[in-house]
């Protein structure tokens, strides 16, 4: 088992009764404010060769889905990523609170358990998204070196914060870093930014700050190697 999996395993067991309790109260709140169904699934690539159903909690209308997506919205200058805006009239009030307290992606929880994704990694993307990509980004693929994750080094900046390329080669960044590194310690410093971040008590890091936290890493490895 390598460090990776055991960090992902360590931090969803020490943290159940966190996640669990917020799994549960927002399911309630969904359930009473925006009605059933309570969670969303759709089909997701984790990795370059697998594709998960990936369960987050509905935050938008119920038909969001057939309104909003790669297929139907057309493409906007170079931005093939598909992110609805904060202020979509297609998130519930619930949603939004959900969504501002970064606690849609909770119940992936139970994805990390079984081994299907990580806690910190590129966000898992549907395959019409990455079709898009692909057809100006050849090595969209690389993103996806390490398993997907609930939060990654974008998270930390804001998604509409950064153009598709500074995205793609962001988390391609990550992914050699983690691979160079195998070190948790580049996971929990971009676990505890998600948490910090989203609970206000710091501001989202910009794209170089970013770098700096991989470099970090990838940094201390390459010299202890150096050393030997």
């Amino acid at each position: 088992m390598d460090r990776k999996r055991i960090f992902d395993l360590a931090v969803t067991l020490a943290g159940a009764v966190v996640w669990v309790t917020a799994l549960l109260i927002c399911s309630i709140a969904v359930a009473m404010c925006a009605g059933f169904p309570i969670f969303y699934v759709s089909q997701r690539r984790v990795s370059s060769t697998a594709l998960r159903p990936v369960i987050k909690f509905r935050t938008m209308v119920r038909n969001a889905d057939r309104i909003f997506n790669r297929d139907i919205v057309p493409v906007s200058g170079n931005v093939r990523f598909l992110n609805a805006p904060a202020d979509s009239s297609l998130y519930t009030g619930i949603g939004r609170l959900i969504e501002r307290w970064a606690l849609t992606e909770i119940p992936q929880f139970l994805l990390v358990l079984k081994g299907d994704m990580s806690i910190v990694g590129n966000r898992p993307l549907p395959d019409n998204v990455i079709a898009s990509l692909r057809e100006i980004y050849p090595a969209v693929d690389d993103r996806f070196l390490t398993p997907a994750g609930m939060t990654g080094p974008v998270q930390l900046i804001g998604r509409t914060e950064v153009s598709d390329l500074e995205r793609l080669r962001l988390e391609a960044d990550y992914c050699r870093a983690a691979l160079l590194s195998r070190s948790w310690r580049l996971d929990l410093d971009i676990l505890v930014y998600t948490v910090l971040i989203a609970t206000g008590l710091v501001r989202a890091r910009t794209l170089d700050e970013v770098y700096e936290i991989l470099d970090k890493y990838s940094r201390s490895r390459a010299e202890n190697h150096e050393s030997r």
